[in-house]
């Protein structure tokens, strides 16, 4: 544990130092910082991780003080076979691509397109198994020319020389054999600064771990762990991928195939750098930057793709205006079999994008998969309109888990109450609704204020619905019927048992009780005659007036 947190502390003072070059050079805070510090770091991943894993398949080279001197004294024939023997996933790295090599020529006058052209090599040597694809099937490859974004040409080549420094004064070797939590806190450390709510569109904002960590655990329980195998999870407003990576990680990252598609570049790069940090390289090229709702990628001919898990955290309101008419079509009749929201007379940005995703959602998946999608909780309990026709979807057709309703502010970048609805078309029995939103304690983050959950109170949820546990006033266990019977609201409150609280008194306790009463009447009816006769002077000065 000592050396994991040894790890973290070198790890993000890298991150720091990488920050630190970005505003000496007057980038800090630009737009293309996100884009030094990611491209930095990931190209110092891959180069130690090629390190650590020819290191395993040669014992001389793993005794050798440089690695590096001996690898480049190697025959091509040699080298050549060393890369065949790497493991799937892992870049393939030429040896003038190797942070020493370029240590070593940094004070060349060229360096900086020297370092450029670098990146781009390894980006086109490895295109095949790292590139996002857009949805018109073009490559988004892994760099790009770093010090293109500086302005002055005079000051490349010292920028240049303050990233390699830094990159090579620490090894990353030992961090491979780490697990899931250690990227997973490695991943938002990284991104902290880049991921911000950008007004709640396409999802970029962060999405908590306790969200995350609650969905997983409902969809691949405990006892399921290391039984599933071979299943497709999938996220159409993908963000940086939390979600995923909390259901991958449950499933076990070697037993299930990552589809995403997400409109923004910036979180499908941010996604691409989670997968490979996660051990998911293998599903990078089912990354897809692009509209799902007006251009859904993944199909199985003309049809949506259906997968085993889906989760998401969609935008909820969002001007789609420009192509709303678009989605009005035949084609799309069965895919929003519960209508499309109409274009808004004012606020257009207000309109209810959510409600696409989730009948997305419904669609895409196979009859026996499992989703749990984050939205308002107004939809849990709208009487009218499209959210009402989603619910009595999904109840008519008998395909609910549950709804968990958060407490508010569990997004410190959005005041919205949301809630998590779980859909299992395997669950034809009961359905487990939960209120948590008396849960967790305020904390602020920054300027804003958050609800954090405690570990406890992550646990409390997960084991009420996991065991269709019923507790007062925090869970009930319900039939489709009564679900029915109740408007088909999704409110766990409209369920919970009305308390009636008896007390003993004496007969002379009740009437003083009544005597009171009467006497607050008395009060109250000679306030509202007062009260009335006083309206009616003023009305009769007005007249006159």
């Amino acid at each position: 544990m000592v050396v994991e947190l040894e790890f973290q502390q070198q790890t993000k003072k890298l991150i720091d130092d990488l920050k630190s070059i970005c505003a000496n050079y007057g980038l800090g805070n630009d737009g293309n910082e996100f884009k030094i510090i990611t491209q930095a770091f990931l190209y110092k991943f891959l180069n130690d991780q090629f390190a650590f894993e020819v290191k395993k398949e040669s014992l001389s080279i793993a005794k050798a003080k440089c690695w590096e001197v001996l690898v480049k004294k190697m025959p091509e024939e040699e080298f050549n076979g060393l890369l065949l023997d790497l493991p799937q996933g892992i870049a393939r790295l030429k040896r003038e691509h190797f942070i020493d090599y370029l240590f070593h020529k940094q004070y060349q006058e060229d360096f900086a397109q020297t370092f450029d052209d670098t990146l781009l090599d390894i980006a086109s040597l490895n295109s095949d198994v790292f590139s996002v694809k857009t949805e018109g099937g073009a490559k988004v490859i892994l760099f790009d020319r770093i010090s293109n974004f500086i302005t002055d040409d005079s000051k490349k080549n010292a920028f240049c020389r303050a990233i390699i420094n830094k990159l090579r004064d620490i090894s990353f070797e030992d961090i491979f054999s780490k697990g899931f939590d250690f990227y997973a806190t490695i991943f938002e450390y990284l991104i902290k600064d880049y991921n911000s709510n950008s007004g709640g569109k396409y999802a970029e904002y962060y999405t908590p771990h306790a969200v995350a960590r609650i969905m997983a655990a409902v969809l691949v329980p405990v006892e399921q762990r290391g039984k599933v195998n071979n299943v497709s999870c999938y996220d159409p407003s993908a963000g940086s991928g939390t979600l995923l990576m909390n259901v991958a990680h449950a499933i076990g990252e070697s037993r299930c195939s990552i589809y995403t598609q997400d409109i923004s570049q910036k979180s499908s790069n941010l996604l691409r750098l989670n997968l490979i940090l996660n051990g998911l390289v293998h599903s990078i090229p089912n990354v897809i930057q692009g509209n799902t709702i007006l251009h859904p990628y993944h199909k199985e001919g003309s049809h949506l793709k259906q997968f085993d898990y889906i989760v998401s955290n969609p935008p909820f309101k969002l001007d789609f205006s420009d192509y709303r008419n678009a989605l009005d079509t035949k084609a799309n009749k069965d895919r929003f079999f519960a209508g499309i929201p109409k274009i808004k007379a004012k606020d257009k940005d207000k309109m209810e994008i959510y409600q696409l995703f989730l009948q997305h959602i419904i669609t895409s998946l196979k009859p026996t998969g499992k989703a749990a999608v984050v939205v308002p909780t107004g939809f849990i309990t709208a009487q009218s309109g499209i959210d009402k026709k989603i619910r009595e979807h999904l109840v008519n057709n008998k395909m609910l888990a549950g709804v968990v309703s958060m407490p508010s502010n569990i997004f410190a970048t959005t005041g919205t109450n949301v809630s998590i609805i779980f859909i299992d078309a395997t669950n034809k029995d009961q359905v487990v609704l939960i209120d948590a939103s008396n849960l967790g304690e305020k904390v602020k983050d920054g300027k804003n204020q958050k609800t954090v959950l405690t570990p406890e109170e992550e646990q409390q949820i997960i084991e009420a619905f996991n065991q269709k546990l019923a507790h007062e006033d925090f869970s009930v266990v319900v039939s489709y019927e009564d679900i029915i019977n109740k408007n088909y609201s999704l409110s766990a409150g409209q369920y919970f048992d009305v308390k009636i609280e008896y007390v003993d008194i004496t007969p002379e306790e009740f009437a003083a009780k009544m005597q009171g009463y009467a006497q607050n009447l008395d009060e109250l009816f000679i306030e509202s005659h007062i009260l009335e006769e006083e309206i009616k002077k003023q009305l009769a000065g007005l007249k006159y007036e």
